[in-house]
This record gives C-alpha cells, sequence and structure tokens, in this order.
C-alpha cells in the first residue's frame, strides 16, 4: 500500500480514485501533511520574530545536505551510491525539494521547540514527510502499554479526530537546545512571552499613529451646552477633517466659534520608545541566536564586524543545530553496518564562508601548493572542470620532512 493511501485511510478523507489506478490524497490532507496552516499569526507578525525565523531556516536550508564516508586510508568521501543520498540531497518526498523540507522543519523546530518527520519506506522508496507539530504529542511507554519495550511513541492527531502511534524509529524528531524533561523542547515564543507580547504591542502602538497621521488625542474647549448626542455629532466632524476623510479638505481643520482644540501630545523620545524597542528587538534576536546585523541593527558594525559576526553565528548558533541534524539522521535513517563504515548524514558548511574571487583563489593557491587540495579539487570547489593530470598532490618543494632533511646533498645524513 502506497503512502497516499495509508494517508487517506488514516484520516478518513474520501479520494476519487483516479483512472489509472494512482493514487491520491486530499487537497486538506496535502495542507496538513506539509504544514502549511494552522500557525499562529500573532508572534509571526513581529518584525524580529518573524526575521529571527527565516534567519535560522535560510541558514539551514541553504546547506547542502549528503552522506559521506571516513576511513583512515580514503579519508571523507561522498556516498553517491547510497539511495539515501538523493533523498537528502535532492527531494525527501515527491512533492518538496530539500531545500523548501529543511526550512519548515527548523521553522517549526524554533515556532514550537520541535520539529517532527515520518520516516516511509527505505532504501529506494525512503520518504520523509513533515508532521505538523501542534498536533504530535510525545508519550514514553514505561509501563510496556503500546509495546514490549519501554520506548518513546509519538501520537498523531489526525484532524478527523482520530489518534495513530508512530515509534521512536519512525519519526525524525528535532528540539531546541531548552528541555525540561530531556526529549521535547521548549520554543523562545513561551520563553520570552512578556518580551514577544511587549514588542507586539509597540508595533500595533506605532501602526495605530500611523492609521492616524501621527495625531494623538486632543481636548476640544468649547463654549455653551451639547447635549449627549449633539456632542457625539461634533466630536465626530472634527474626527473626519482631522483623518483626512473629508477629502476636500485634508489639511484643515474648521473650529467652530468659541471652540479651542488642545493636543495631548505624546513624544516617543519622552518615554524612550526607540530604545526599548530596540532593546526587545536585541533580545529576541540574542535567544534565538542571531546577531545584531541579521536583524539590520548597523549601529556598531563595520564591514569586518559583520564579516566575523557572520562567522560567529556559524560557530555559535548553527554549528549546534546542524549537529543535532546529522545526528539524527544518521542514527535512524542508516544502519548500524553503514555507521560501523563510517557513513553519516553531514551539511556542507563551505558554502557560508564563501569569499569574493580574489580570496578564493588565493586560499586554493596555498592549498594546493600545500598539498591539502589536488588541483582539480580545487577547481571543483571553484566550479570549473577537471583538468588532465590534476588528480594528484603537489608540493613545494622548500617543505619536506624532517627526516629526509639533509638526503637532497646525497650524504644521507641530516
Amino acid at each position: 500500500m502506497g503512502l497516499f493511501q495509508r494517508l487517506v485511510q488514516k484520516t478518513g478523507g474520501q479520494a476519487a480514485a483516479p483512472a489509472d489506478g494512482a493514487e491520491q490524497v486530499t487537497l486538506s490532507q496535502l495542507i496538513d501533511l506539509l504544514n502549511l496552516g494552522g500557525i499562529p499569526r500573532s508572534k509571526l507578525s513581529e518584525a524580529t520574530y518573524f526575521t529571527c525565523l527565516r534567519v535560522l531556516s535560510e541558514g539551514v536550508s541553504k546547506l547542502p545536505l549528503k552522506l559521506i564516508r571516513s576511513t583512515p586510508e580514503r579519508g571523507v568521501e561522498e556516498v553517491r551510491e547510497n539511495p539515501l543520498y538523493r533523498v537528502l540531497r535532492y527531494r525527501p518526498n515527491p512533492i518538496q525539494t530539500a531545500t523548501y523540507f529543511w526550512a519548515d522543519m527548523e521553522m517549526s523546530r524554533n515556532h514550537y521547540g520541535n520539529a517532527y518527520a515520518a520516516i516511509f519506506g527505505s532504501g529506494v522508496s525512503t520518504q520523509l514527510w513533515h508532521m505538523r507539530s501542534d498536533r504530535v504529542s510525545v508519550w514514553f511507554d514505561n509501563r510496556r502499554i503500546l509495546g514490549p519495550d519501554a520506548r518513546l511513541w509519538y501520537i498523531w492527531s489526525a484532524p478527523d479526530g482520530r489518534r495513530y502511534k508512530l515509534c521512536q524509529d519512525e519519526v525524525l524528531h528535532f528540539r531546541t537546545w531548552l528541555s525540561l524533561d530531556g526529549i521535547t523542547g521548549l520554543s523562545v515564543q513561551e520563553i520570552l512571552r512578556s518580551t514577544l507580547d511587549g514588542s507586539l504591542q509597540s508595533q500595533q502602538m506605532l501602526n495605530s499613529l500611523y492609521k492616524n497621521g501621527f495625531t494623538a488625542k486632543a481636548a476640544v474647549q468649547y463654549t455653551g451646552d451639547l447635549n449627549s448626542e449633539a456632542e457625539q455629532n461634533f466630536l465626530r466632524g472634527l474626527e473626519a477633517y482631522a483623518t483626512g476623510q473629508m477629502d476636500a479638505t485634508k489639511s484643515f481643520i474648521p473650529v467652530p466659534l468659541g471652540s479651542k482644540i488642545e493636543p495631548l501630545n505624546i513624544k516617543l523620545t519622552d518615554s524612550q520608545f526607540i530604545e526599548l524597542r530596540k532593546h526587545s528587538a536585541l533580545q529576541i534576536a540574542a535567544a534565538f541566536g542571531v546577531k545584531p546585523n541579521q536583524v539590520n541593527d548597523y549601529e556598531k558594525s563595520s564591514f569586518a564586524n559583520s564579516e566575523a559576526q557572520q562567522l560567529a553565528f556559524l560557530t555559535d548558533t548553527l554549528l549546534w543545530i546542524l549537529k543535532g541534524y546529522e545526528e539524527e539522521l544518521s542514527w535512524k535513517l542508516l544502519e548500524t553496518a553503514q555507521m560501523d563504515r563510517g557513513e553519516a548524514a553531514q551539511f556542507n558548511t563551505a558554502v557560508m564562508l564563501r569569499a569574493d574571487t580574489k580570496t578564493q583563489i588565493e586560499s586554493m593557491v596555498q592549498a594546493v601548493a600545500n598539498s591539502v587540495y589536488m588541483p582539480n579539487e580545487a577547481r571543483a570547489y571553484l566550479g570549473m572542470s577537471s583538468a588532465a593530470g590534476g588528480d594528484r598532490l603537489i608540493a613545494n618543494g622548500n617543505v619536506i620532512p624532517l627526516e629526509d632533511v639533509g638526503k637532497q646533498y646525497g650524504n644521507g645524513k641530516e
């Protein structure tokens, strides 16, 4: 039975069988499967929070993921013959590329604290499907109710109200660094709820000021006595002029004789609004491990400083995240014999450190001259084709092993 057919049966969906006998899944089930719906938008509307999610999601998804084999004899090499290579490198499932899939996983990991992907099939038929984090609960079966062993079980709540269980070997589980039970992670929005709420309220305040043309509330002084209805009509007329609803007179507000408007000015500088808002933004970015220049704070940044912050983002933030992904993928997708041979999943972080063309060429020249890279390896790194005779190491003649010092003079002594 195929993946789509099983999903239709589990969720109770009514999918009409096509004429050619191919399997289908309903649109609602597909949206649920890919986590395209149900994301709370209140926190996502906060600009800094959204930016941090984007930076981390794009930071992980733009790194090529591949299978490698590390051995003492041959060093590190890609294992392209393994069927999982195509799954991890290009397409985890039939309708998502690797870039979009890992971006979705990283977004869910940060937004919900946990990201889950169901593993279907094996070998050439392996597929990875993203499960919505808010519809998955994790249980530790210490009383062995669901199986003979005390294991983790992932309970998926389907849209039809029914629940289905997957054992720990059938689910990829990625979480944030903070956990109270060692299994599930806490999201940044849970930890910084008050900071996020305050930042959202400050944004709403600015939106309100923009909407009103930066005109604050005002006190209207008038002589005479007006009943409630007349008073409301009088104020509505003034407000219509003040907000520009009267197209003919957007710049002037007519005031009746004997009346006076006194603005109740609210100065953002007096309340240190900008400073507090900036402080909240930096707090949110720091919680994600995102550097100030990545959330458009260049106050203390220079070109060299920004480059250092980019390197710090890789070493301080991304490397821990990538290590967690690599360990989970290697353990859940590879067999014991493959891991014993040195095979593992690995992200290529070198793509983040590519400099300008001049710097790249200079570094490749040094690597080739010092026998770190073969010429063809350096050409491949620069996106060039191989050249004849470039598959051997070359070295500077001035650099020789210590035990060979003096042999060039023919006496064989040091």
